[in-house]
C-alpha cells in the first residue's frame, strides 16, 4: 500500500517542457485559490489543465490531496481514456468522477484549457432552486449563457458525459442541478474568474432570497446591456489584470504550489 499520511512529490520540473511545467503551475495556483476563497470541499472536487501540445493529456490533482497541498509536480497527468500519462509518485491515484467531468469537457471543447467543478454552500444552494441563477447583481447578469445539468447521482458513468457536454454548450458555466457548479475557460484564470464570479453571485442571490422580502429585478434590457458590456473586447481582458495579482498575493502567502 501507498504511504497516503504524508504528501510527497518528486519535482517534475525536468521531466516536462516549460510550456506544461506554466501550466503546471497555473493550475496549481489555482487549487490554493479556490482553497483561500472558500470553495474547496475536502480532497473531493477538481480542477483540471490542458497540456500544451500533448493532444489528449490533462492535468488533474492527486486523489487524496487537499487543495492547499497542491503543488505544482504533484498533479497527475491522464489522458482521455484515464490511463496515467505522468505521475510524480505521489500513490493517490485520480477521483473518478474528476476524470467523467473533465474529460468530457476537454475532448469536446477544443477551446477549453481549464475546467473547474466545486461544491460551494451557495452554490449548491442555487443549483436546488428550481429558478436557478437569478440577474440580480451584477455578477450574476455576468452570466448570459448558463447551462443547466440535471443530476444523475454522482459522475461516474461514462455515458454522461454526453449530456454534460450537451449542457454546457458553447458556454463558459453551468449549474450541476442538486450538485454544484462548472465553469471553462480558455486559460486557467478566466476559468477561475468565471467561477469566483458565479460564486458570489450565488452568495448574494442566496443571501437576498434569505431576507424573505420582495427582490429587485433589474428591467430586461438592463441586463442584456450589462451582459453585453461584459463581453470580451467591449472592457476589459480576463487574466491581463487578475491572474498576475492572483500570483503575486499566493507567493506573499505560500510559494510552495510552484515547486
Amino acid at each position: 500500500m501507498s504511504d497516503l499520511s504524508q504528501a510527497q512529490a518528486i519535482s517534475l520540473q525536468s521531466k516536462v517542457s516549460p510550456q506544461e511545467w506554466a501550466m503546471r503551475v497555473d493550475v496549481a495556483a489555482c487549487y490554493r485559490l479556490v482553497a483561500l476563497f472558500g470553495m474547496n470541499d475536502l480532497v473531493y472536487n477538481h480542477i483540471s489543465g490542458r497540456v500544451p501540445d500533448e493532444d489528449g493529456h490533462f492535468l488533474i490533482n492527486p486523489y487524496g490531496y487537499a487543495y492547499e497541498e497542491v503543488t505544482a509536480s504533484s498533479l497527475v497527468k491522464i489522458d482521455f481514456d484515464g490511463k496515467l500519462v505522468l505521475d510524480s509518485g505521489t500513490g493517490c491515484g485520480v477521483n473518478l468522477a474528476g476524470f467523467v467531468i473533465h474529460s468530457a469537457v476537454h475532448k469536446a471543447r477544443h477551446d477549453v484549457d481549464c475546467v473547474i467543478h466545486t461544491h460551494s454552500p451557495a452554490g449548491m444552494a442555487v443549483s436546488a432552486l428550481k429558478c436557478g441563477l437569478l440577474p440580480l447583481t451584477q455578477n450574476a447578469m455576468f452570466f448570459g449563457q448558463i447551462g443547466y445539468h440535471d443530476y444523475e447521482g454522482p459522475a461516474v458513468d461514462l455515458d454522461e458525459q454526453q449530456r454534460l457536454v450537451r449542457d454546457l454548450g458553447t458556454g463558459a458555466a453551468m449549474i450541476l442541478r442538486n450538485h454544484g457548479l462548472l465553469t471553462a475557460g480558455r486559460t486557467v484564470c478566466e476559468a477561475f474568474v468565471t467561477m469566483h464570479w458565479l460564486e458570489k453571485a450565488c452568495q448574494a442571490q442566496t443571501m437576498a432570497m434569505a431576507c424573505n422580502t420582495e427582490l429587485n429585478h433589474p428591467a430586461p434590457q438592463t441586463v442584456r446591456l450589462t451582459n453585453e458590456r461584459y463581453k470580451p473586447g467591449q472592457r476589459r481582458n480576463i487574466t491581463e489584470l487578475e491572474w498576475p495579482a492572483m500570483l503575486r498575493m499566493l507567493d506573499r502567502r505560500d510559494p510552495g504550489f510552484r515547486q
